[in-house]
């Protein structure tokens, strides 16, 4: 397994990635629109995270299968994990992390994997203080992964998300990121 940033030729994996785990994921976060899964919609949200990585407001990142770590470096492999760092603030020293797991992949420890590279990223490469995610109850999964790796449920959100066809509030968790060591990592 090989974590890495997201590329422009990662399109057919992504897209792949995405319809084959498109209902699995609508039970946990919140639904992308129909227009996301096509080659053009998925070629276009490539486009839009790797214009904010530029910008330094989202680390993207996916984690891939391949049979050799160069395969996997130059965008081959399968996608079995989507790791985001976004809404970078460096001024304010905060983030916030998202991930989708592969439905056949969920329970491997890769959800860890990622999370802690996220974390690692915001303290090293951003000078983050703090990273937030947002969790529904209906996702035990996700809250188990995060309080492993020193996140703490904080508030409600102010609006809730559609979760497979069904309104669900998500909770904010917050991780305070140590300046010698990363939160539990």
């Amino acid at each position: 397994m090989i974590i890495r940033t997201l590329q422009a030729n990662d399109a057919p994996a992504l897209l792949a990635f995405e319809l084959a785990n498109r209902a699995w994921f609508a039970q946990h976060v919140a639904v992308r629109p129909a227009s996301f899964y096509s080659r053009q919609g998925v070629a276009a949200h490539i486009t839009d995270y790797l214009d904010l990585h530029r910008q330094g407001t989202l680390l993207p990142c996916v984690l891939v299968d391949a049979a050799d770590a160069v395969d996997a470096m130059a965008g081959g492999g399968a996608i079995v994990d989507r790791a985001n760092l976004r809404h970078i603030d460096r001024a304010a020293a905060t983030g916030e992390v998202g991930y989708r797991i592969a439905h056949a992949a969920a329970g491997r420890g890769l959800g860890s994997l990622a999370l802690r590279h996220l974390l690692h990223a915001a303290r090293h490469d951003y000078q983050l203080r703090t990273v937030d995610a947002w969790i529904t109850d209906e996702n035990p999964g996700s809250r188990r992964l995060a309080e492993k790796h020193g996140f703490v449920r904080l508030d409600l959100a102010p609006l809730p998300e559609r979760c497979g066809g069904v309104q669900r509030w998500a909770y904010g968790y917050r991780c305070i990121l140590a300046p010698t060591a990363d939160c539990a990592a």
